[in-house]
């Protein structure tokens, strides 16, 4: 059966976006490779983007526009986000340390700077006028429900909203970040924290979007029928010895839990997504680049110098190793 979609996903990190972000850097490379175009862009290929905090904001970064409606950062752009803001968006001054207990009794970061970055970048740009359908996640701790942003169902004032605050949150990392609580369109406000809290790895999110999409314009499109690039910001194999943790407590668990629960989400949703497009019969179309950190900090916030450089290094390797895996699925999903 032909490829009618062809989805990128990207996972929740911090400056760990650093790493898909390399890869991507050098997947549009081979973009530009493949079709002879060096104007060729991240959003020229895929039908969807999905993403979860950081995820979400490179996400929003391929798509959004220029005034030629062409793409108007290439792949370099987006990564430089990092380099150049993330010292800027995880800053923090004495009086807030103070006032926080380090993070304690408030959250970790203010929102200044982020928020500065994230105008600087999307400006007044809507989610209706970002070139391709998006999947965007956060939670609406109100409502208690998952919050999906999506290009494509943008059409009304009650599901629009400004790029700036959507980025701001599905960034809202809590105990990192005040609550995001953003407007739409139809002057609605909506209280919402990072996506990451249900769906880190955002894969099985867009899987279900391209399904419904395709159900709503009465258009077939099941997995046979899809091809889908996921994206890691690395994880670690941190062990948890029995002896250890036999008599924790909550204060005990905590730290643990949310890596246990944050990895758990992520390596499900691989899981899944695996046997679903294995029972196709293609089980190519769905490739996950992920990898091990070892000598790099697994910290969303870890800023220092030499910790980006390091990040950069193994975003490099990881395309290196997987760099005939994804020229396959460039070629294999390839479309004029």
């Amino acid at each position: 059966m032909a490829i009618k979609k062809v989805i990128l996903s990207i996972d929740g990190g911090g400056i760990r976006g650093i790493i898909p972000g390399q890869v991507l850097l050098h997947t549009e490379h081979l973009l530009q490779e493949i079709s002879g175009d060096k104007n060729r862009r991240i959003a020229d290929h895929f039908d969807l983007i999905a993403g979860t905090s950081t995820g979400g904001i490179l996400s929003c970064a391929y798509l959004m526009p220029n005034k030629e409606q062409r793409p108007k950062y290439s792949a370099s752009d987006v990564v430089n986000i990092y380099f150049e803001r993330g010292q800027e968006i995880f800053a923090n001054t004495l009086v807030h340390r103070i006032k926080s207990l380090g993070g304690v009794l408030d959250e970790k970061y203010p929102a200044e700077g982020l928020e500065k970055a994230l105008n600087d970048y999307f400006g007044d740009t809507k989610l209706n006028e970002l070139l391709k359908p998006s999947l965007i996640t956060a939670y609406d701790i109100r409502s208690r429900k998952a919050k999906f942003f999506t290009q494509h169902d943008a059409h009304k004032p009650a599901s629009n909203f400004y790029v700036r605050d959507i980025t701001r949150a599905t960034a809202s990392a809590p105990g990192y970040f005040q609550v995001a609580n953003i407007r739409s369109m139809d002057k609605k406000f909506y209280p919402l924290i990072d996506g990451g809290v249900f769906a880190n790895n955002p894969g099985m999110c867009a899987y279900a979007e391209v399904r419904k999409a395709s159900k709503r314009d009465e258009s077939t499109v099941g997995a046979a029928e899809m091809a889908m690039l996921s994206l890691g910001t690395g994880y670690t194999c941190n062990s948890y010895k029995y002896k250890d943790a036999e008599h924790w407590g909550l204060a005990e668990w905590m730290v643990p839990l949310v890596d246990i629960m944050m990895s758990g989400v992520s390596e499900t949703v691989d899981y899944e997504l695996m046997q679903l497009f294995d029972t196709t019969g293609h089980p190519e179309q769905y490739i996950r680049i992920n990898g091990e950190l070892k000598n790099q900090d697994a910290s969303m916030d870890n800023v220092a110098p030499e910790n980006f450089k390091a990040l950069e290094r193994f975003g490099n390797t990881l395309f290196k190793k997987n760099r005939k895996k994804i020229k396959d699925f460039l070629e294999m999903t390839w479309r004029d």
